[in-house]
């Protein structure tokens, strides 16, 4: 068995799928991961894959050319969702989709075609969720906000808050990844890693206090009615862990 690593980068799981598939080795004795490794097992070859922009884009166009639009959605989904075995499950899918086309999505009786179905659904329940329960403060003439998602969607969250506020200056970081989406004003948002210093400076704009803040927060506590107060169904409907950085719990 050989097995192919590569870094937990859409780009770099793009050309892990185009190294395997080159490789000529069969799909049957190759398997996908993600770095880290912890625990290699005997018998098994491991290649390392750096990521290549030129493969990625073949890998893309291939998809949306060859299956649908749809299949590299679910695929990009799939990507950023927080499964640890989502590369090997993209590749099954992809496999399977060269071979029957534009009705892959649709054959929810195939498991490779569920178990990507499966991951991309988590990834965009959960983009759903921050595009609600996401916050700014507003720093310096532009508008931070700091998110700890478990699948790794700042992007597909950007690309809500690009449409919505086309001309402003904003940020939204992931603490966790080190990660933020940078949008400068009528242009279109780009990704970048943050140093350790770069976040610690940045979580400061948590404790940035203007007008809107104190608004926002003063129509939080006065709309609620406390007879009616259910911490319980609250917490189904927004758990504790995606409060960290909402501004009506911060006080």
């Amino acid at each position: 068995m050989t097995v192919f690593t590569c870094k937990d980068s859409f780009e770099a799981m793009m050309t892990c799928i185009y190294a395997a598939w080159a490789s000529g080795i069969g799909h049957d004795d190759v398997r996908l991961q993600l770095e880290p490794v912890f625990q290699r097992e005997l018998f098994c070859t491991y290649v390392h894959v750096e990521a290549d922009v030129q493969k990625t884009e073949k890998v893309v166009s291939a998809i949306q050319k060859k299956i649908s639009y749809e299949a590299y959605r679910q695929v990009f989904l799939a990507s950023v969702s927080c499964g640890e075995d989502r590369l090997d499950a993209i590749y099954r899918f992809l496999v399977l989709g060269f071979s029957v086309g534009a009705k892959l999505t649709g054959m929810l009786f195939r498991p490779e075609v569920m178990w990507v179905l499966e991951l991309s659904r988590k990834a965009a329940n959960e983009a759903n969720f921050f595009r609600e329960f996401t916050r700014f403060a507003l720093a310096d003439g532009i508008y931070v906000a700091h998110i700890e998602p478990k699948c790794n969607i700042v992007a597909v969250t950007a690309e809500h808050f690009a449409d919505r506020m086309p001309s402003a200056r904003w940020m939204i970081i992931d603490d966790q990844r080190r990660i933020a989406a940078v949008h400068p004003a009528d242009c279109p948002f780009y990704m970048t890693e943050l140093s350790g210093e770069e976040l610690r400076r940045l979580k400061e704009t948590e404790a940035e206090k203007d007008a809107y803040t104190g608004l926002w927060i003063e129509f939080f506590q006065t709309t609620g009615i406390e007879a009616r107060k259910n911490p319980g169904c609250q917490r189904n409907h927004m758990p504790l862990w995606y409060r960290r950085h909402m501004t009506e719990f911060l006080v």
